[in-house]
């Protein structure tokens, strides 16, 4: 007699199908390469770069000064608006604007990387820096062009998983540019490991040159308010005309962005920005006092610490981000944002019994598994919401905004997380790490109350969306 078939429960199936459906997607694919490519340079010039000067004997000091390399992807919101507005002559029309903008910051990248490489730390940190500079502003305005790219090739619901491949790539570029740029630079040279880096730029600039542009107007609202501001100037002003009409492009370009949300949204406009700013502060507050939690209170080794939350960490948040990109698309962002939001907001709550436990590395293990499955899933649940939220005409700039105002706040707070551990202990910060979270679970449930109309408001880039809504 032969072997019984397998019975899979009618729900498991649906699971497996909405998996396959959801990860074998062309958009889903590509970004897991462009966040390679956007993940890459990172580190480039921040702690990869601190270890080759350190190496080569340059100066504390001087060492310090290069972080300030990193405030070009804090403020990469001041020229978003550039490109979401600005056509690049050639490149747009044989690329498109998305992917051409993209290719021109893989082009800054690569260059500066190698000019790195062949820069003497030592005798010239200047030149040095100059081409940091370089890298980590086309890095930032790469950043700003592929989440542009990432919100206008696909549907709402589809979001969450291109976030979750586009970390996966993300987090892989980190390892390479951090470990892997090491480990080169042992073996044969600081010169030859920045050359190697500047050739996997490689890697998302094929990716750009093979898929496809998105197909969205962005122009159209956009150049509505650039021409009603230029008749206000004309009319008002009594300018010359091409100065009304850099005045037209100019409003529509940086405040157009700000308006069209505002207009929009209207009172639920402050009411999404609040959300966008506390939604991660739990997570983010918590983050700053976990390694000297596990390291001076608890008492665990470096590399117990490592192996946990570096190691196994990583895998679990991937695992935690392929999870939720497979539930929004099967249960809708509004309702796995909450999920997110109350599991976010749980796992801090399991800190707090974790520092009344005596050290014990299998409890560590289960607690860093929750505490990165839950911020997977919420953090995919938000790039997601958010990018339902950008209009199609400051896709880019409306992003940069979103993604400014996610972290901002969580870090402001955290830096006094070390005022309330030395004056309460570590099990009362993680309480009151937790109870931060409760704000982001009453505004989204406000969200979900008024959906209907925020998705009546929602610009819909795709008509998938406007069947899903």
């Amino acid at each position: 007699m032969g072997e019984a078939p397998i019975y899979l429960p009618p729900n498991v199936l649906a699971l497996i199908r909405d998996t396959a459906y959801t990860y074998t997607r062309w958009q889903v694919i590509a970004m897991l390469f462009l966040g390679f490519s956007a993940g890459l340079p990172f580190l480039l010039v921040f702690s990869t770069l601190n270890a080759r000067l350190a190496d080569v004997g340059v100066e504390t000091a001087t060492i310090g000064f290069f972080s300030w390399l990193g405030i070009t992807y804090s403020i990469k919101v001041f020229w978003a608006p550039v490109v979401d507005r600005l056509k690049l002559p050639v490149l747009d029309r044989l690329f498109g604007k998305r992917r051409s903008w993209i290719l021109l910051s893989q082009a800054g990248i690569a260059a500066g990387l190698y000019l790195m490489s062949r820069t003497n730390a030592l005798a010239a940190p200047e030149t040095l820096a100059l081409f940091g500079l370089l890298v980590a502003f086309s890095s930032a305005t790469q950043d700003v062009a592929i989440d542009a790219y990432r919100i206008e090739i696909a549907q709402e619901r589809l979001q969450a998983a291109l976030a979750a491949t586009y970390i996966f790539g993300y987090r892989l570029a980190l390892l390479v540019a951090g470990a892997g740029a090491l480990y080169v630079a042992e073996f044969w040279s600081w010169e030859v490991s920045y050359q190697v880096m500047a050739a996997l730029v490689g890697v998302g600039a094929l990716t750009v040159l093979i898929v496809k542009e998105p197909e969205v107007n962005h122009f159209a609202a956009a150049q509505d308010i650039a021409h009603r501001i230029e008749e206000e100037v004309e009319k008002r002003s009594h300018l010359p005309e091409r100065l009304a009409r850099l005045t037209g492009w100019f409003y529509a370009a940086v405040a157009g962005p700000f308006l069209d949300f505002f207009r929009r949204y209207r009172e639920l406009a402050v009411a999404i920005l609040v959300l966008v700013a506390v939604y991660r502060i739990s997570d983010i507050a918590m983050g700053v006092m976990a390694n000297p939690f596990y390291l001076d209170f608890m008492g665990f080794s470096k590399t117990q610490v490592a192996d946990v939350t570096k190691v196994f960490g990583f895998f679990m948040t991937i695992v935690g981000s392929m999870v939720g990109g497979v539930l929004v698309v099967r249960y809708g962002v509004r309702r796995i944002l909450l999920a997110g939001a109350v599991m976010t907001a749980a796992t801090n709550l399991l800190f707090v019994l974790l520092a009344q436990q005596p050290p014990d590395i299998a409890a560590l293990a289960l607690v860093v598994s929750a505490d990165n499955l839950s911020g997977g899933i919420a953090n995919v649940a938000l790039i997601a919401w958010l990018s339902s939220m950008t209009s199609a005409s400051f896709t880019a700039t409306q992003y940069a905004l979103f993604s400014s105002l996610m972290t901002l706040p969580g870090k402001f707070l955290g830096g006094f997380s070390g005022i309330v551990v030395a004056n309460f202990g570590y099990a009362e910060f993680f309480l009151i790490a937790g109870l931060m979270g409760v704000p982001a679970i009453l505004l989204v449930l406000f969200m979900m109350r008024h959906g209907a109309r925020l998705d009546a408001l929602a610009p819909v880039k795709h008509e998938e969306d406007a069947l899903v809504k």
